[in-house]
């Protein structure tokens, strides 16, 4: 017998009931400005700021020989990243025209970390490439999203934007009704945000975890009653890539804490 969940369905009535805000209305917020005082006092602090605890793990793990490798990436890239060229960075997630192919931050560094160092391969969103991807998305942090939107991420970005204002799950919401039209309205005592992804990966204050932005996806999903995208799938990748060219100007924050 499947059970619901009375309080998430009274909460999209009521979405569903609010009158709708123009989309966006033609400013690009991150969800910093959505957040609590509290909560960004969090963020901006150091010492304070939980996600940082996995920038030091993915440090460590960039600075040292993993699972017998032959080297570390520090090796190629410098020690603490300081051979990383920021600017390209922000760019993520790119289109390789070799392999015809949507390439992530996170597996860019996977493949690098494979071919490069020996290492053993890991599975899309481990721990330890989530903690990598942590670690040299904050070498960054300050740039602007500057992801690529002309050329063949024209027809890519198409596809993403379709598949983020289609309908999901026993919700029957799509993230455009929730992040486009709804951003600033209260929910279970949070404000919706413009669902940037700027800030990711990011310290969810509801799982207690880093989260990228792949798995932020599917656990919207799986709110919505829907069968999430698997890990690495076109799906996934696609929506990724349209989210994150919304970002477009805004500062990377990564980690950004969010509920």
């Amino acid at each position: 017998m499947i059970h619901f969940n009375k309080s998430i369905w009274l909460c999209c009535g009521f979405l569903l009931a609010i009158p709708a805000t123009a989309a966006l209305a033609g400013e690009v917020k991150s969800g910093y400005e959505y957040i609590r005082p509290a909560s960004r006092a969090m963020q901006d602090d150091d010492f304070e700021n939980p996600g940082l605890l996995a920038v030091e793990q993915g440090q460590h793990l960039f600075n040292n020989k993993q699972n017998g490798a032959g080297k570390a990436c520090a090796e190629c890239h410098g020690k603490d990243g300081t051979g990383l060229n920021t600017k390209s960075i922000a760019r993520y997630p790119v289109y390789s025209e070799n392999n015809a192919e949507i390439v992530t931050l996170q597996k860019r560094i996977s493949r690098c970390r494979d071919a490069g160092t020996d290492s053993k391969t890991l599975p899309t969103d481990h721990p330890d490439l989530v903690a990598l991807e942590t670690f040299v998305r904050n070498r960054a942090i300050g740039e602007a999203v500057n992801v690529q939107m002309d050329g063949p991420m024209t027809d890519l970005l198409k596809e993403g934007e379709k598949l983020y204002r289609t309908r999901y799950g026993l919700i029957d919401m799509s993230c455009y009704q929730c992040h486009d039209i709804y951003p600033g309205q209260m929910i279970r005592g949070q404000k919706i945000s413009q669902g940037q992804g700027n800030g990711f990966p990011a310290y969810r204050l509801d799982t207690g975890e880093i989260t990228s932005l792949h798995q932020r996806i599917h656990q919207c999903l799986s709110l919505m009653r829907a069968e999430p995208f698997d890990a690495d799938s076109e799906e996934i990748n696609l929506m990724g890539l349209y989210i994150m060219s919304r970002s477009n100007g805004l500062r990377i924050e990564t980690p950004a804490v969010r509920y």
